[in-house]
């Protein structure tokens, strides 16, 4: 598995960097097999200059693939879709220590610097660079890392076929477009009735996409997790 954290790539009014790593995935899946793209919810405080909610991206590449090579490419097509006004940062990497994990969680909860980010990236040998701005974004970059390589954070903004999927479905063709289950928040299994795909956005859980629902009137409804 390659993780590549994005952070940082927009202002108010233009694209998000959710939208911008799905176009990247969306290129990258010509060459390499694409496990998804996973939003992370990182502190939301005044304090941290963000657009909205202050939330990063990891595309996940489901294959061996060269870091040098896949952050190379992720760099141009950030630098050439590059929004002024935005504090982008990229960062991938292959071997996650648990430092990095920490420091993602951390992120979540309280301050961090840039520079802490830089620093770390530096002694594990990750693959860090901020591309523009204050390059602030090299923080949500790493934490994207950190997080999604614990198999246990944040949800999917593109996975599989999902969202090619239009109104009510039944969970076996939810299922065959690319989650691994679907359930209730309480873990029961949902194999009846129909599910409303209109933004279903899994959980990451164990490394996998699980849709999370919850029964409304007359059928089951979507629910986020962070």
């Amino acid at each position: 598995m390659l993780y590549i954290g994005l952070d940082d790539t927009d202002t108010l009014e233009t694209r998000g960097t959710g939208h911008l790593a799905r176009m990247i995935a969306a290129e990258l899946a010509t060459e390499f097999r694409i496990g998804g793209v996973v939003r992370q919810q990182l502190l939301v405080d005044p304090r941290v200059p963000c657009t909205k909610n202050n939330s990063c991206a990891t595309i996940l590449v489901d294959q061996a693939a060269d870091p040098s090579q896949i952050f190379e490419r992720v760099k141009a097509l950030m630098l050439a879709d590059f929004i002024p006004g935005s504090d982008p940062g990229l960062c991938v990497a292959e071997a996650v220590d648990s430092e990095v994990v920490a420091f993602g969680k951390l992120a979540q909860s309280e301050l961090v610097s840039q520079a802490a980010a830089r620093e770390l990236a530096a002694r594990h040998q990750l693959l860090l660079e901020g591309l523009g701005g204050t390059s602030d974004g090299v923080i949500g970059a790493l934490a994207a890392v950190g997080l999604s390589a614990t198999g246990e954070d944040g949800r999917y903004v593109m996975v599989g076929d999902l969202r090619r999927l239009e109104g009510l479905q039944p969970p076996e063709k939810v299922v065959a477009a690319g989650v691994v289950a679907i359930q209730t928040e309480d873990g029961r299994i949902v194999d009846q009735g129909l599910i409303n795909t209109s933004k279903l956005r899994p959980a990451r859980r164990g490394g996998q996409p699980v849709a999370v629902v919850a029964w409304g009137e007359d059928c089951w409804q979507p629910v986020k997790l962070d």
